[in-house]
């Protein structure tokens, strides 16, 4: 393993005092996310994001000053993460060892 932590995200940043469609400030993350360099993944209830610590964690910092800056008084923020040493394993890896197994039980 190299220097750099590698990190796989699942963030969930919720606007609160802003009404009940949040649509323009996922935008302006997932905005931030792609600046970032990082791979991430839109999913109906957050972002996955891959990278590495440091930048993952700058991002979702950017993210809650965006979001602030553009009205929202508050925010709460989900975030679950993972990190391993034993080797490097990106979200596609991580999807498709599911489904090969998923696809193993259909035989």
């Amino acid at each position: 393993m190299t220097g750099e932590m590698q990190v796989i995200m699942d963030l969930c940043v919720v606007p609160m005092g802003v009404g009940v469609s949040v649509s323009e400030y996922v935008v302006a993350c997932q905005e931030i996310l792609a600046a970032a360099g990082l791979k991430t993944s839109l999913h109906a209830y957050g972002t996955n994001i891959e990278g590495e610590w440091d930048a993952v964690m700058a991002a979702v910092k950017q993210c809650h000053e965006r979001v602030h800056a553009m009205g929202a008084p508050r925010i709460t923020t989900t975030i679950k993460l993972g990190t391993r040493t034993d080797r490097r394993q990106s979200m596609a890896d991580k999807i498709n060892s599911v489904l090969v197994k998923m696809d193993g039980l259909r035989d």
